[in-house]
């Protein structure tokens, strides 16, 4: 059976029935993709153990895929092969034996305390032809800096997520469809109460928090990216959305909250992936360092 096919009706079925995020079925599928044109096979029949390892070891050598991408491309691939071995229309999940790299164990790329605040600055003083642009900007920045949101948690925020009276944001169906509730500073309440104003006065009415500059509709994933390309210009260092959710978690750290608080507000299902934000802050190794007994004598 066609391969194209297969990847059709399991992407449905992990959509309707599994309940999968759209992200991640868009990993499915051009992992499975990828797959199939590297090594040429157009017929689910064609896989084999041998032309996996090959891909693999092509992957690694040629293309110098990280350990990371090793490794979720080989998930992605075990989960599919999994489906078709249930469906019957393969024996065996060829996948599932494969050897994995060992992980690098880096840590996470952050902005400085001085670049975060200095980014801030940016996107509400850059010469807009638009002036609620200038509003707009400086309220996503700030909430990446000062609440951790992934990219698709805040282009998913509606105006009624935000409450400003009670210093929190609504998170729904964050990262593992799960809602939570994220505590936000008075400094970015009140970026956010005027940003609302601003919003108003524009007359923006529609759902989604962060809008379009040109039209009534939410702001995209596109107008996102060149606004990101604009700002890294001006600020003359490269960053992703990421790299300010990393920043968030080391300020956070640096400033005395425990792992466990910060687990919740980043919305991590297991507490090992926040421990590693202990490491990537020098200011809160050293203010642990200091409590050595011999330290007082």
């Amino acid at each position: 059976m066609e391969i194209n096919k297969l990847i059709n009706e399991f992407c449905e079925y992990s959509t309707f029935i599994k309940g999968f995020s759209p992200c991640t079925i868009k990993r499915y599928r051009y992992c499975v993709d990828y797959y199939a044109r590297s090594c040429g096979i157009t017929q689910i029949e064609e896989v084999t153990e041998l032309n996996i390892k090959q891909f693999f070891l092509n992957g690694r050598m040629v293309r110098k895929w990280s350990a990371n991408s090793f490794i979720t491309i080989l998930k992605s691939l075990v989960v599919f092969f999994r489906w078709c071995e249930k469906e019957k229309h393969m024996i065996g999940n060829p996948a599932v034996d494969m050897e994995i790299p060992k992980l690098e164990k880096r840590l996470p790329p952050k902005l400085t305390r001085q670049e975060a605040s200095k980014l801030i600055e940016i996107a509400y003083n850059y010469p807009y032809q638009i002036k609620f642009a200038k509003h707009r900007n400086r309220a996503i920045m700030s909430v990446f800096l000062m609440a951790g949101l992934r990219k698709r948690e805040l282009l998913n925020l509606k105006y009624t997520d935000v409450d400003i009276e009670n210093r929190s944001v609504f998170v729904r169906l964050g990262k593992g469809n799960k809602d939570r509730v994220v505590p936000i500073c008075d400094r970015l309440a009140d970026t956010l109460g005027k940003y609302l104003l601003e919003r108003q006065k524009a007359g923006k009415t529609c759902p989604e928090l962060f809008t379009a500059l040109n039209t009534n509709t939410g702001f995209t994933s596109d107008g996102l990216r060149r606004m990101m390309t604009t700002l890294t210009k001006v600020l003359g260092k490269n960053f992703g959305v990421h790299k300010l959710r990393h920043t968030f978690a080391t300020q956070m750290i640096e400033g005395g909250c425990d792992i466990f608080s910060l687990s919740k507000m980043m919305g991590h299902s297991d507490i090992k992936t926040t421990t590693i934000y202990l490491a990537a802050t020098s200011e809160h190794l050293r203010s642990q360092i200091s409590k050595h007994p011999l330290n007082k004598m």
